[in-house]
């Protein structure tokens, strides 16, 4: 059996992008009776970024709140907050005091705010080796991740080889990454990748009139509506592919390559197709947003779980050090 982990920052409510490219993706590995998942919302990790304690409150429910609602199963897997296993600040502090600096210094994370060092508080620095305390507490084998995330991977695996080299023993589990070439980067309402960060993305939960002027929002060409258009690089015919049926798809190509097509239409199209595939996720999300106790008892379960087996791993590495 396979033990796989991943986690997601409580940066927003998930969108589009987070669902298609992480979310769904997770919840179908975690399907397969071969694999045991762990999944936990990183509201340690989002502190670099958000000092309101209500927002990080609202944003997780509001993660938990997506998960439970694609249909993750909390009763045969483990679904925590991370700010509830004290394990994992404990564990980062051990793994910090065998990290070069110079690893650190070349971590793509910091090294993209590097510049503006009055912009890095010591948090964003520390990151990949807290996200390596993340990975090694739970003995996982497998780390679904993009590729923008196999470095701070391979980080991790480089960590733990050296405490197990220091101590000639496997106290610490190599996990692999697992990258999904298939996966493509979910283009945001502007063509680049969907973030919230850019402001691009689009809210799959919404009300439906605001779902649907976001989705109006998608920046195309001036194309006139009745010349042909070109379907591939198109941000609207991109994501309509990705949700909407082979055969649907297929159709809107021939209507962009016809002409007398405009792009309000497939942006209409593409709406209604949002509606269409997510409506059970969207009434479920909104359920469990008006009830968080759900959330929490869900959340509870799991934080449970995962402190028993934190522990462990926490006791095998302070007998190691000698604590």
């Amino acid at each position: 059996m396979s033990r796989i982990l991943t986690g997601i920052q409580p940066s927003g409510r998930p969108h589009l992008g987070n669902l298609l490219g992480a979310i769904l993706p997770a919840i179908q590995l975690s399907q397969d009776p071969a694999n045991e998942s762990f999944f936990f919302i990183a509201d340690l990790h989002s502190l670099i970024t958000i000092k309101n304690a209500e927002e990080r409150r609202q944003n997780t429910y509001a993660v938990a709140a997506a998960w439970l609602a694609c249909g993750f199963d909390t009763s045969r897997n483990v679904f925590w907050r991370q700010s509830r296993v004290p394990e994992h600040t404990e564990l980062a502090w051990y793994l910090n005091c065998f990290t070069p600096f110079p690893m650190l210094v070349n971590a793509t994370s910091f090294k993209d705010k590097s510049e503006q060092l009055s912009d890095v508080n010591a948090g964003l620095f520390m990151y990949p080796v807290l996200q390596a305390a993340d990975i090694l507490l739970y003995d996982a084998n497998l780390v679904p991740v993009g590729k923008d995330q196999k470095q701070h991977l391979e980080m991790t695996r480089d960590i733990a080889a050296s405490v197990n080299h220091q101590y000639e023993t496997e106290i610490l589990v190599l996990p692999e990454a697992r990258i999904d070439e298939q996966v493509m980067t979910i283009p945001g309402l502007d063509g680049r990748k969907m973030s919230k960060s850019l402001n691009n993305y689009i809210d799959v939960f919404l009300p439906e009139k605001e779902l649907r002027k976001q989705v109006m929002g998608i920046v195309t060409d001036s194309t006139p509506l009745e010349e042909p258009k070109n379907p591939d690089g198109d941000t609207v015919f991109t994501l309509y592919s990705l949700i909407a049926a082979p055969a649907d798809a297929q159709k809107m190509r021939e209507n962009y390559l016809a002409g007398g097509y405009g792009y309000g239409h497939a942006k209409q199209a593409l709406h209604e197709a949002i509606l269409k595939k997510f409506a059970a996720e969207r009434e479920h999300f909104n359920h469990y947003m008006t009830h968080v106790q759900e959330l929490e008892d869900a959340l509870q379960a799991g934080e449970a779980k995962a402190r028993a087996i934190a522990g462990e791993t926490i006791k095998r590495v302070r007998a190691v050090l000698g604590y």
